[in-house]
Protein backbone atom coordinates (compact mmCIF):
# COMPACT_ATOMS: atom_id res chain seq x y z
CA UNK A 1 0.00 0.00 0.00
CA UNK A 2 2.84 2.43 0.86
CA UNK A 3 4.59 2.01 -2.51
CA UNK A 4 1.31 2.36 -4.39
CA UNK A 5 0.59 5.60 -2.53
CA UNK A 6 4.10 6.92 -3.29
CA UNK A 7 3.30 6.51 -6.99
CA UNK A 8 -0.21 7.97 -6.70
CA UNK A 9 0.74 10.96 -4.54
CA UNK A 10 3.99 12.35 -3.11
CA UNK A 11 6.48 10.51 -0.94
CA UNK A 12 5.75 12.90 1.93
CA UNK A 13 1.97 12.31 1.77
CA UNK A 14 2.36 8.55 1.42
CA UNK A 15 4.73 8.36 4.39
CA UNK A 16 2.51 10.55 6.59
CA UNK A 17 -0.56 8.46 5.72
CA UNK A 18 1.23 5.18 6.37
CA UNK A 19 2.68 6.31 9.70
CA UNK A 20 -0.73 7.60 10.81
CA UNK A 21 -2.42 4.37 9.71
CA UNK A 22 0.07 2.33 11.74
CA UNK A 23 0.15 4.81 14.64
CA UNK A 24 3.93 4.90 14.21
CA UNK A 25 6.35 7.76 14.79
CA UNK A 26 9.29 8.80 12.61
CA UNK A 27 11.58 7.69 15.46
CA UNK A 28 10.03 4.20 15.44
CA UNK A 29 10.47 4.03 11.67
CA UNK A 30 14.10 5.09 12.06
CA UNK A 31 14.67 2.30 14.59
CA UNK A 32 13.00 -0.26 12.36
CA UNK A 33 14.82 0.74 9.16
CA UNK A 34 18.18 1.87 10.49
CA UNK A 35 17.79 5.13 8.54
CA UNK A 36 19.11 8.09 10.56
CA UNK A 37 16.37 10.17 12.17
CA UNK A 38 17.54 13.47 10.60
CA UNK A 39 17.38 11.88 7.14
CA UNK A 40 13.79 10.74 7.72
CA UNK A 41 12.79 14.16 9.07
CA UNK A 42 14.23 15.91 6.00
CA UNK A 43 12.54 13.47 3.60
CA UNK A 44 9.19 13.55 5.40
CA UNK A 45 9.13 17.36 5.47
CA UNK A 46 9.99 17.70 1.78
CA UNK A 47 13.27 19.44 2.56
CA UNK A 48 15.05 16.64 0.74
CA UNK A 49 13.99 14.04 -1.83
CA UNK A 50 14.60 10.51 -0.60
CA UNK A 51 17.08 8.26 -2.37
CA UNK A 52 15.71 5.15 -3.99
CA UNK A 53 17.59 3.05 -1.41
CA UNK A 54 15.82 4.98 1.39
CA UNK A 55 12.40 4.37 -0.16
CA UNK A 56 13.25 0.67 -0.53
CA UNK A 57 14.30 0.35 3.12
CA UNK A 58 11.12 2.06 4.28
CA UNK A 59 8.97 -0.09 2.00
CA UNK A 60 10.70 -3.26 3.24
CA UNK A 61 10.11 -2.24 6.85
CA UNK A 62 6.46 -1.34 6.27
CA UNK A 63 5.61 -4.03 3.70
CA UNK A 64 8.12 -6.86 4.02
CA UNK A 65 8.19 -9.17 1.04
CA UNK A 66 7.53 -12.76 1.86
CA UNK A 67 10.34 -15.18 1.29
CA UNK A 68 13.18 -12.76 2.01
CA UNK A 69 16.34 -14.62 2.97
CA UNK A 70 20.08 -14.30 3.32
CA UNK A 71 21.82 -16.11 0.47
CA UNK A 72 25.08 -17.98 0.97
CA UNK A 73 26.96 -18.92 -2.21
CA UNK A 74 29.49 -21.65 -1.53
CA UNK A 75 30.47 -25.27 -2.16
CA UNK A 76 27.88 -27.82 -1.06
CA UNK A 77 29.91 -29.04 1.96
CA UNK A 78 29.91 -25.50 3.41
CA UNK A 79 26.20 -25.07 2.81
CA UNK A 80 25.50 -28.18 4.88
CA UNK A 81 26.93 -26.27 7.87
CA UNK A 82 24.41 -23.41 7.59
CA UNK A 83 21.33 -25.38 6.51
CA UNK A 84 18.32 -24.46 8.64
CA UNK A 85 19.86 -21.36 10.22
CA UNK A 86 17.97 -18.09 10.57
CA UNK A 87 19.32 -14.56 11.05
CA UNK A 88 17.21 -12.04 12.94
CA UNK A 89 17.31 -8.42 11.78
CA UNK A 90 15.33 -5.81 13.72
CA UNK A 91 13.02 -8.49 15.07
CA UNK A 92 12.37 -10.12 11.70
CA UNK A 93 13.71 -13.59 10.85
CA UNK A 94 15.61 -14.15 7.61
CA UNK A 95 16.20 -17.80 6.78
CA UNK A 96 19.62 -18.68 5.39
CA UNK A 97 19.34 -20.11 1.89
CA UNK A 98 22.25 -21.89 0.28
CA UNK A 99 23.25 -21.69 -3.38
CA UNK A 100 25.77 -24.33 -4.37
CA UNK A 101 28.45 -23.24 -6.83
CA UNK A 102 31.77 -24.75 -7.87
CA UNK A 103 32.97 -22.29 -10.51
CA UNK A 104 33.05 -18.55 -11.04
CA UNK A 105 30.29 -18.81 -13.64
CA UNK A 106 28.07 -20.83 -11.29
CA UNK A 107 28.66 -18.24 -8.55
CA UNK A 108 27.56 -15.37 -10.78
CA UNK A 109 24.45 -17.26 -11.89
CA UNK A 110 23.69 -18.11 -8.24
CA UNK A 111 24.00 -14.46 -7.20
CA UNK A 112 21.59 -13.29 -9.89
CA UNK A 113 19.18 -16.11 -9.01
CA UNK A 114 19.40 -15.33 -5.29
CA UNK A 115 18.52 -11.68 -5.86
CA UNK A 116 15.68 -12.63 -8.20
CA UNK A 117 14.32 -15.03 -5.56
CA UNK A 118 14.24 -12.26 -2.96
CA UNK A 119 17.58 -12.42 -1.14
CA UNK A 120 18.00 -9.47 1.21
CA UNK A 121 21.80 -9.98 1.28
CA UNK A 122 24.37 -12.27 -0.32
CA UNK A 123 27.36 -13.88 1.37
CA UNK A 124 30.13 -15.17 -0.90
CA UNK A 125 33.86 -15.76 -1.29
CA UNK A 126 36.22 -12.77 -1.46
CA UNK A 127 37.24 -13.54 -5.06
CA UNK A 128 33.60 -13.27 -6.10
CA UNK A 129 32.35 -10.38 -3.95
CA UNK A 130 33.63 -7.51 -6.10
CA UNK A 131 31.96 -8.99 -9.19
CA UNK A 132 28.68 -9.77 -7.43
CA UNK A 133 28.51 -6.23 -5.99
CA UNK A 134 28.45 -4.87 -9.55
CA UNK A 135 25.56 -7.06 -10.72
CA UNK A 136 23.14 -7.18 -7.77
CA UNK A 137 21.35 -4.49 -5.83
CA UNK A 138 21.54 -6.05 -2.34
CA UNK A 139 24.33 -5.95 0.24
CA UNK A 140 27.20 -8.36 -0.49
CA UNK A 141 29.26 -9.71 2.41
CA UNK A 142 32.58 -11.52 2.14
CA UNK A 143 32.85 -15.03 3.59
CA UNK A 144 36.20 -14.76 5.36
CA UNK A 145 37.96 -18.02 6.27
CA UNK A 146 39.29 -18.37 9.81
CA UNK A 147 43.03 -18.64 10.44
CA UNK A 148 42.68 -22.28 11.49
CA UNK A 149 41.06 -23.07 8.13
CA UNK A 150 44.14 -21.74 6.34
CA UNK A 151 46.42 -23.59 8.78
CA UNK A 152 44.57 -26.87 8.11
CA UNK A 153 44.93 -26.32 4.36
CA UNK A 154 48.65 -25.62 4.77
CA UNK A 155 49.05 -28.85 6.75
CA UNK A 156 47.17 -30.81 4.07
CA UNK A 157 49.43 -29.29 1.40
CA UNK A 158 52.53 -30.16 3.45
CA UNK A 159 51.41 -33.81 3.66
CA UNK A 160 50.91 -33.95 -0.11
CA UNK A 161 54.33 -32.48 -0.92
Amino acid sequence: MFLRRVIETTFQNALAEELARRDMTIRELSNRTGIPLPTLYKCSSGERDPRLSTVRRIAEALEPRQGRSVAVIAARFLLDEVAGLTVEVRGRPYPVRGYAANSLEECIVAAVRAEKEGAAAIICAPVLASIVERIVDVPVVILKPKAETVTEALEAARRRL
